[in-house]
């Protein structure tokens, strides 16, 4: 069956064949072709074993309309992982939990004013012993166990945990189509109109993050993304779970996918593996 349907393919001799141009710094020759889709192999320190590479279109920055200019890959341990709802959950409590710092302050009996002495003889009146009106018995008194301000909320989850959490964000965004890979941030013109424009003919967005490789943008994506609230520019080091959980669509640059794919595969495969191994999940 197989050998017929190949030959059939053959007597038709189709005459228009895409193309396709593969750029990639990490790629070991950029490869132009113009008889099939061909993607090279990237030359990984740990390529992928079980599983395919991803592969996604890089886009442009420079024009409204988007311009497909070639094809990337990407590693399945990074961006094709089992998305893990409750370790993605566990980053986020974290998150949240670690600048909070509680400022609720009650007073003890000591700091409350008033109350310096006895309010009735101990004996003869027969009433309950008291030895000032600001006893946590009292209506006014001092509060017991209350909560005393500067409280922090700090805790540090585990390492694997946080790598983990990444891994399964950047998963979900490039299977929800969200995650797009673009050649550079630079853009002709400085006006926020034209990346909001840019933003609604591509369907991006309502709330878009960019990533670069460097925390020094282009001046002109800098005064575009600084009125307009729902687009945030982060450098590489700063990519973190509750800020992909809060944008919409992830937007990284050629740069900025690498090194992302280079140090969460160094961690993946460095001697951590027995703390992973607990919540890594059995596919057998």
């Amino acid at each position: 069956m197989t050998s017929l349907l190949i030959n059939a393919f053959k007597r038709l001799n189709l005459s228009i064949r895409p193309q396709v141009k593969v750029i990639s710094s990490c790629y070991s020759t950029a490869v132009t072709t113009s008889n099939s889709l061909n993607v090279t192999q990237k030359e990984w320190k740990y390529p992928p074993v079980y599983t395919k590479p991803r592969e996604v279109w890089i886009e442009n920055l420079d024009t409204v309309e988007e311009k497909k200019l070639g094809l990337f890959e990407l590693h399945p341990s990074v961006y094709a992982a089992i998305p893990r709802i409750d370790i993605i959950h566990r980053n986020f409590v974290w998150q949240t939990k670690y600048r909070w710092v509680s400022w609720a302050h009650t007073k003890t009996r000591a700091e409350v004013r008033g109350g310096g002495r006895k309010p009735w003889p101990q004996k003869g009146l027969g009433r309950a012993r008291h030895g000032s009106i600001r006893s946590p018995l009292w209506r006014g008194g001092g509060v017991v166990h209350g909560p005393r301000s500067g409280k922090t909320h700090f805790f540090m989850l585990p390492f694997h945990l946080r790598i983990q959490g990444l891994t399964s964000m950047l998963s979900a965004k490039l299977a929800q189509d969200d995650l797009h890979v673009v050649n550079n941030l630079e853009l002709p013109t400085d006006e926020p109109n034209y990346l909001a424009d840019l933003i609604e003919n591509r369907n991006w967005g309502p709330s878009v993050l960019i990533i670069d490789d460097t925390d020094i943008a282009p001046r002109n994506i800098t005064v575009a993304t600084d009125s307009l609230p729902h687009v945030n520019v982060m450098p590489v080091y700063g990519l973190n779970v509750y800020s992909m959980l809060k944008h919409d669509t992830l937007i990284l640059t050629l740069a900025a996918a690498e090194r992302i794919e280079e140090r969460i595969l160094h961690h993946l495969n460095s001697i951590t593996m027995e703390q992973q191994r607990e919540f890594k999940l059995s596919q057998v």
